[in-house]
């Protein structure tokens, strides 16, 4: 019997199967894992000796930007990101400018080094989709997907206003087809409208969106009901109101009881987790633990962290509001994007800096979550990239995880007002290889819908990341021995040894075709393009993969 791969005697890590550090062997053919055999004949074209290796899934990042008008504007914006280092050099650090928006070639091979086979963008306008794509196609080596932004939607906050859910559900389904895109985000809803508007931005979710007489909560539950009549894989994914204002933990929780009942996956929700303000400092302090125990304790809600690393970056959001609000706050140069009747869109320099008090905080708020979150199946890594900080820091916040001593050591080094508003270091927790896979593969994995990703069983995309065993977690981590790719060897100590193209996730949900008018006359009426240039191509789409729509859990 003749096998394409053989990784042989490796210490198998695969929490989706159960498989806690186990030695065996993994067979591939035509890009898949397959049963194992007894077949003493059996042979493979290659053999790779894992013996004293580390053996996990391929990563999967289920909330990152690296395409679309945000990231674009941002590699304009900000030309000394490419300046200042090179892909030449071997260390590609975190917080280094070149890992804050590497070019969409760059960020497949970056991805890949990192032992990262798959990738979601988070925030993709309808009427920015077909760009997105063409610069997927660009993106070499990993899997990728992105989320269609819906929150402020001007067709369908007509439709929530009127209360016709058949035609939300209907016109989120075509939107999605139109888009090619894999799921839904929702970003401050109606919130971003309000702020274009003039009006201000929305505080609390029952504030009114004048000129569609729709609220946050209507809009967010319209939606999420929509999404689980669908079936769609992933839960609305949500970035909720006041991003990065004190006080906004209690809004957060709101809004979770509001959609109570349905699914939802809260992005970075660190950014969402600060206590009130102090009346003399006008400083917060964490607002974690109530948060945590909602998680806990419901089965519909997952999160991704937001963890926020030391060092420069660039702010990038969806949010346009919050985008001139860190432009006032930081008083460093900004765009702003605006996207006809679908979104807005701010990009501003950042540095966090650990001599900063609230920098300080936001990095211990982030670390509590993971630490807080008792099911490491319902929260992922995530350093809303590049918002947070690079996703080449993702083995950094690994080694975080892992070693209580590191996290003390670090927080001994911020400042004293980090300590007594926060309680990470009252968390002895430390995650274990099984967890780091959870969070890094198989939760997002599980999170995203994705049946054939984060796991190690047959019929699994052969998508595996070897490691080599190191005391410092950190290296280990940020530098895998092998990478294999849809069984393909991408990566072998270092070394890329292939550009082949990755696939392009997304959805084609049924709708009634009656919708589809209604549609067509909104976008001729009211937007710069003509209708018939609207949707998106297969034609346009890298690898296309439709991942099939299914009845919600209950």
């Amino acid at each position: 019997m003749r096998f394409d791969l053989r990784i042989k005697g490796g210490t198998v890590v695969d929490p989706a199967n159960s498989v806690r550090e186990e030695i065996r062997d993994l067979w591939i053919s035509n890009g898949r894992i397959v049963a194992p055999t007894a077949d003493p004949e059996a042979w493979a074209v290659r053999t790779i000796d894992a013996r004293g290796y580390v053996i996990m899934p391929g990563g999967v990042d289920i909330h990152c930007h690296i395409a679309g008008s945000k990231v674009n504007a941002a590699r304009g914006f900000r030309p000394e990101n490419g300046r200042e280092n090179s892909p030449s050099q071997a260390s590609f650090p975190g917080s280094g400018p070149w890992g804050i928006t590497p070019t969409t070639s760059s960020t497949g091979y970056l991805y890949a080094g990192l032992g990262y086979t798959t990738a979601v963008d988070a925030s993709i306008p309808p009427l920015a989709a077909r760009q997105a794509h063409h610069e997927f196609a660009d993106t070499p080596l990993i899997d990728k997907a992105f989320l269609v932004l819906l929150g402020n939607n001007h067709f369908l906050m007509d439709r929530i206003h009127d209360g016709d859910h058949n035609a939300i559900r209907d016109a989120v389904a075509w939107l999605l087809g139109a888009a090619k895109g894999f799921g839904v985000k929702v970003v401050n809803p109606g919130g971003v409208e309000r702020w274009k508007e003039g009006k201000g931005n929305v505080v609390t979710i029952d504030d009114t969106v004048d000129a569609f007489g729709v609220t946050p909560r209507s809009i967010m539950i319209s939606l999420a009901r929509a999404i689980d009549e669908l079936g769609l894989p992933h839960p609305m994914h949500l970035h909720g109101l006041n991003l990065g204002l004190p006080g906004n933990a209690d809004t957060t929780l709101d809004t979770l009881k509001a959609l109570d009942g349905h699914r939802v996956h809260l992005a970075h929700v660190q950014f969402h987790s600060y206590g009130p303000a102090e009346a003399k400092t006008h400083l917060f302090g964490a607002a974690v633990e109530a948060l945590a125990e909602y998680v806990n304790t419901h089965n519909t809600v997952s999160v991704d962290v937001g963890q926020v690393i030391f060092g420069e970056t660039t702010s990038m959001t969806a949010d346009g509001a919050v985008g001139h609000f860190l432009a006032r706050l930081t008083g460093r140069k900004w765009v702003n994007i605006d996207v006809e009747n679908e979104t807005g869109c701010g990009v501003v320099p950042i540095t966090y800096s650990d001599k900063n008090l609230v920098h300080g905080l936001q990095w211990a708020i982030g670390l509590e979550w993971f630490l807080r979150v008792n099911d490491p199946w319902k929260v992922a890594i995530s350093t809303d990239h590049p918002n947070g900080g690079s996703f080449l820091s993702y083995p950094k916040i690994m080694a975080l995880l892992m070693d209580r001593g590191l996290r003390d050591d670090h927080l001994k080094n911020l400042p004293e007002g980090v300590r007594a508003r926060s309680k990470l270091g009252e968390l002895d927790r430390e995650y274990t290889l099984e967890e780091v896979a959870i969070i890094t593969r198989a939760g997002p994995a599980r999170m995203l819908g994705l049946k054939d990703k984060g796991h190690l069983g047959p019929g699994a995309d052969a998508d595996i990341t070897i490691y080599s065993p190191d005391s410092d977690k950190e290296r280990m981590f940020a530098m895998p021995r092998y990478v294999v790719k849809s069984g393909e060897v991408i990566v072998d100590d270092g070394e890329l040894k292939s550009s082949s193209p990755g696939r392009t996730y997304h959805v084609n949900p049924d709708h009634d075709a009656a919708i589809v008018p209604k549609i067509r006359a909104w976008i001729d009426r009211e937007f710069t393009i003509r209708s018939g240039n609207y949707p998106v191509s297969l034609d346009d789409v890298a690898n296309p993969h439709i991942t099939p729509c299914e009845e919600a859990d209950p």
